[in-house]
């Protein structure tokens, strides 16, 4: 473990068919890497929380999986 808390990153799209896309974006990522965030949407509104739960903080798949969704954007 790395180190205690959550990588969170908030986002705002044009409408809620961006959002949506992305998170599927996400999800496929997400699969990808079998590590898999909290996502909170709310209508054009998403927020990501990464965290690994076992491990009770985060680890280097919550940065791993933070770069693609970077990469994503």
């Amino acid at each position: 473990m790395l180190g205690e808390g959550i990588i969170s990153r908030e986002l705002e799209f044009g409408d809620f068919r961006e959002s949506m896309a992305f998170v599927e974006g996400v999800a496929k990522l997400a699969e990808e890497q079998d590590h898999h965030p909290d996502i909170f949407i709310s209508y054009n509104h998403v927020r990501l929380d990464l965290s690994t739960h076992t491990a009770g903080g985060l680890t280097e798949k919550d940065f791993a999986l933070a770069q693609a969704i970077d990469r994503l954007l």
